[in-house]
């Protein structure tokens, strides 16, 4: 089916898709509201307006005159009657002037009262345009003395160093975080070998911790996932967890979490004993908000199997905060070691760092090495190979004289006895 080429001429004109829209947002309209009127989905408007393409037909009128500007008002002029003479207009009679008794005068109102302190705040934040033919006691209006002065700002906090920042935050929640990493491993050397690891790994990545929304939790993060790495096991220090408490509640609780799996037990303390919420301890365990529900569930489920009192509660709610309770009480009466201090992390890390930085240009430097010798001695041609050795049957091996027969020795004899000049030596007698 084509269209006809009057149909096409008589389509209105649309403006450019830039002024579309900015007539369409003139008139206060949504792309929403102009797709219901016009019969078309959003995108469709939003492709008219950024010119990929174009209205027609019937929706290419709708749209032209719903964004259509609207008429400026024009003054109407009554018109005048046809085959009608205007008849000269009368001119009015004078009338006498009537004694008009001038108005009082307003009395003046009592001058305001104003502090002193107003005053200079007033002044000091309104200042006088200049050239202004005006006073500048004109120009600002009075302020009652009844209005209260704005507060003063506040003075800024002093910015705080990189190294003075690291330090506030290692001494605000390394302590808890040790505690927290016993809960999880039951190892207090581990614990407290984890915080201080996380917190090498966040110095070495202070710009990026720095301006993290929680820092805290990006240390907790990097602490459980090294505390919780498979390899420890390795380790004989690290193979056997730690003593249990000597208190049969806390014992009983201690057990309980050390025979959870370590992702239900991850789950458990971050959602009970730090007390996030179930999608962020999600996003933390790496895991879908449905996944961390389920285990949430089964790890109360088998602490409550330790814990009566735990099974005894009415609600989740109350199983939260008994948790909660307990796990709080089991960090706080264990010893757990003070970590090192916030100076030996941060030189700690950048020896680190150091180190890794000349390991790596030491093997570069190797590599080099290498790739220079063997370049060096490496053949520039084709050389064939040999081919290995085979034993010939029948010819005798190369190697000196034969053998002699006693035919040969007889004539070997005889030979030595004749002169060894004169044609007996040439022509010798062989009996």
């Amino acid at each position: 089916m084509t269209r006809s080429t009057t149909d096409e001429a008589a389509a209105p004109p649309l403006p450019s898709p830039k002024e579309r829209r900015r007539l369409r947002e003139a008139k206060s309209l949504s792309e929403e509201q102009v797709a219901a009127a016009v019969g078309v989905t959003r995108a469709t408007v939003r492709s008219w307006e950024t010119g990929r393409t174009s209205p027609r037909g019937r929706k290419r009128a709708l749209y032209a005159k719903l964004i259509a500007p609207d008429p400026e008002p024009v003054p109407v002029s009554r018109p005048k009657a046809v085959g009608r003479k205007e008849r000269p207009k009368r001119p009015a009679p004078a009338a006498e002037p009537v004694p008009v008794a001038p108005a009082p005068a307003p009395a003046p109102a009592p001058a305001p009262t104003v502090a002193p302190a107003a005053v200079a705040h007033t002044s000091a934040r309104e200042p006088v345009p200049t050239g202004s033919p005006t006073p500048a006691s004109a120009s600002t209006p009075p302020v009652p003395a009844s209005t209260p002065p704005p507060p003063e700002a506040e003075p800024a906090a002093p910015r705080l160093s990189p190294d003075e920042a690291f330090d506030a935050l290692y001494a605000h929640s390394a302590p808890g975080l040790v505690r927290q990493t016993y809960l999880l491993t039951g190892r207090r050397s581990l614990a407290r070998e984890s915080v201080e690891r996380a917190f090498q790994l966040a110095w070495h990545r202070w710009p990026e911790v720095a301006v993290d929304r929680d820092p805290v939790g990006w240390v907790r993060a990097a602490a459980y996932e090294y505390a919780m790495s498979p390899w420890h096991r390795l380790r004989r220090v690290h193979r056997h967890p730690d003593a249990p408490p000597s208190e049969p509640a806390r014992r009983a609780l201690f057990e309980a979490l050390l025979d959870l799996p370590p992702a239900y037990r991850r789950t458990l303390l971050l959602y009970d004993g730090v007390g996030l919420d179930l999608p962020e301890t999600a996003a933390e365990t790496e895991a879908s908000t449905p996944a961390a529900a389920g285990r949430l569930e089964v790890a109360r489920a088998a602490v409550a199997q330790r814990l009566p009192e735990l099974a005894a509660a009415a609600s989740p709610a109350e199983q939260s905060e008994l948790l909660q309770d307990r796990l709080g009480g089991l960090a706080r009466a264990e010893h757990v070691p003070a970590p090192s201090p916030a100076r030996t992390v941060r030189t700690g890390s950048e020896d680190k760092a150091r180190l890794w930085t000349r390991a790596a240009i030491a093997f570069v430097a190797l590599l080099i090495g290498a790739t220079a010798l063997t370049l060096h001695t490496a053949p520039t041609h084709y050389e064939q190979p040999l081919s290995p050795p085979e034993r010939v049957g029948g010819v005798p091996p190369r190697g000196g004289p034969q053998k002699l027969t006693p035919q040969d020795l007889k004539l070997q004899k005889v030979l030595k006895e004749q002169l060894a000049h004169g044609p007996e030596r040439l022509v010798p007698r062989i009996p």
